[in-house]
């Protein structure tokens, strides 16, 4: 999972890259070139980490809601249960139902 993540950003990171500091075309990767398309590379992977960051911060919350511990966040996020309770505090309190019975239709 981790090599198909690292490859999947990796590519967004060059495309967008190339888009923001394209090589010149015919001229060679002059060492300008190369530092300012490793620079936009750069500015690319920070955006993304800190989008990634938050999408875990709502995946965190929607887990929570649906009723997963402190434990099962922690596994789910590499880290132990003290861990995610560091990371997302306040997150499930003891007010929190665990897993809420689900609501049956009667007619």
């Amino acid at each position: 999972m981790t090599a198909l993540v690292a490859e999947a950003v990796d590519e967004l990171a060059l495309r967008c890259a190339q888009y923001v500091a394209p090589f010149p075309e015919g001229t060679g990767e002059s060492d300008i070139a190369v530092r300012d398309h490793a620079l936009a590379q750069l500015h690319v992977l920070v955006q993304v980490e800190r989008i990634a960051q938050q999408l875990a911060d709502q995946a965190a919350r929607a887990a929570a809601a649906a009723g997963a511990g402190y434990p099962e966040i922690g596994r789910a996020s590499g880290m132990s249960r003290q861990g995610a309770r560091r990371r997302w505090p306040g997150l499930i309190t003891s007010g929190t139902p665990r897993h809420a019975p689900s609501a049956s239709r009667s007619s």
